[in-house]
């Protein structure tokens, strides 16, 4: 550890914010052997990671702002972990106060991309490069190797980006890190993934309660049959855990410990983000949405204490034969899953078209392969399928996904069925199922709604016989103009 007096421009990199990510993020910079510069508002968490840690790799601690700048070699690169909102805006104004032209500021929380793009201009307009970038993994992927999504400029790249790569994740020797493209892109594509995520989580926990009240099985018992969906095209981290977390017993009244949590589930913002993002856009993320919607449900006591009167005239299920609902299930899920990485892809490329981002796709799914929560065996099979089609328009309808969900689509019925039946809610199930067939339909109900628009309010519509907007005189001897 380096505690010289003249510690000028002798740290690569420099982290504030000491806190669980910070901290593990600053150990795994030092532990690849950079010169790391760490500050936090409190110096007693500095203190604590030169104590504890000091001794993985070079640490250069500093008490204020100013000397924590002036450590760090130029062109500067210091990255804030810090609360989101004020709190960073705040550390961005500190650390530009004693910035020079050129140094690069990186916002490595999870922050709203439309502020990323307001903080990029604004040091931009004071010489300085921001970086707004994504970190996926968690505390010990950000100590580990996490899955990293930078955006800003190609510039600041250039300096911070082999660190970056070096500390992420590996796979088959390549790095869970690439450039994503300017701006607020690497922010927009980690609250994307952070949208996956709640979808694929809440197609998790629909898939275990179907499970439990179909088979009548313990949380230990379910826990053996996602274990072995490991050993399918379901490999992922999300299953992985989540049998361990069903195996899990409470230490103090011996219940699987998730008999004894409450059921309702928390969020930060990401997820809603998310969808209000995709209604700007018009894209529908209607996975993403359901799921976000069903922890708000589960998290609303007032509402759900209040539905006692309410009779749901269901029929429990009954299983005639237990692997092949096991089946069912599983093959409903990874459909689900798909269709909700194709509507997240969907997004991402809207928010290009939209921002004027050069996104590659297929980079994403390639550096979403490892140290992020959402991933999965799968995502190889993304990855090939943008490099052989980088304008792919319906990521599920490849040819390495369509012959797959065509198989699993009957099952996907049936248990969206027997939840109907039994009165099971099933959003993210049913929704998945919605979007597959709306999709793929040949026509849409959408030209009676035209209809409507247009009686009450003159919004007009197209035809389908000739090129043309038209508009029906409703009020009056029903005639049709044409507008346009």
């Amino acid at each position: 550890m380096d505690m010289s007096e003249n510690r000028a421009g002798t740290a690569d990199i420099g982290v504030v914010g000491l806190a669980v990510m910070g901290a593990n993020l600053a150990r795994n910079l030092a532990r690849n052997k950079y010169s790391v510069a760490v500050y936090n508002r409190s110096y007693g968490r500095t203190e604590t990671l030169i104590a504890e840690h000091g001794h993985e790799g070079t640490f250069v601690p500093s008490a204020d702002i100013a000397d924590f700048v002036a450590s760090l070699s130029r062109p500067r690169v210091a990255i804030i972990l810090v609360q989101a909102g004020s709190a960073t805006d705040a550390i961005i104004d500190q650390l530009a106060e004693h910035m020079d032209e050129g140094d690069i500021i990186v916002d490595c929380g999870n922050a709203y991309f439309k502020d990323t793009i307001r903080r990029e201009q604004a040091c931009q307009a004071r010489g300085l490069h921001f970086v707004g970038a994504g970190i996926s993994g968690g505390e010990e992927g950000a100590l580990e190797g996490p899955s990293i999504m930078p955006g800003g400029t190609a510039e600041s790249y250039a300096r911070l980006g082999p660190m970056l790569e070096q500390i992420s994740a590996h796979v088959d020797g390549e790095p869970c890190c690439a450039y994503i493209s300017t701006d607020g892109a690497g922010h927009f594509v980690k609250m994307v993934h952070n949208g996956i995520e709640y979808a694929d989580m809440q197609l998790i926990a629909e898939a275990y309660d179907l499970l439990r009240q179909g088979l009548g099985d313990s949380p230990a018992q379910i826990a053996d049959i996602f274990e072995s969906w490991m050993g399918t095209e379901l490999n992922s981290y999300l299953i992985e855990i989540t049998s361990e977390v069903l195996r899990q017993n409470d230490a103090e009244t011996g219940k699987a410990l998730v008999d004894v949590i409450v059921d309702a589930a928390s969020q930060k913002g990401t997820g809603a983000w998310t969808v209000q993002t995709a209604l700007e856009l018009g894209v529908p993320v209607t996975g993403i949405g359901e799921a976000t919607f069903a922890r708000g449900l589960s998290s609303s006591p007032t509402q759900r204490s209040a539905s006692g009167p309410l009779e749901g005239h269901a029929t429990p299920i009954a299983v005639a034969d237990r692997e092949v609902f096991i089946e069912q299930v599983r093959q409903a899920l990874y459909a689900s899953k798909i269709v909700a990485y194709s509507q997240g892809f969907d997004l991402i490329q809207a928010g290009a078209d939209e921002y004027g981002w050069e996104i590659n796709k297929g980079d994403l799914a390639k550096i979403w392969r490892a140290g992020c929560i959402i991933r999965a065996v799968f995502l190889g099979d993304i990855t090939e399928a943008y490099a052989d089609n980088p304008d792919l328009p319906l990521l599920m309808a490849d040819e390495k996904f369509a012959p797959k969900i065509n198989e699993c689509i009957p099952a996907l019925r049936q248990i969206v069925a027997h939840g109907a039946l039994a009165g099971i809610p099933l959003p993210a199930f049913s929704s998945s199922l919605s979007y597959f067939d709306g999709v793929r339909a040949d026509r849409l109900p959408a030209a009676l709604i035209q209809g409507q628009r247009d009686f009450f309010g003159a919004h007009t519509y197209l035809r389908v016989d000739r090129e043309g907007v038209y508009h029906t005189e409703w009020s009056a001897d029903r005639s049709e103009s044409r507008w346009s």
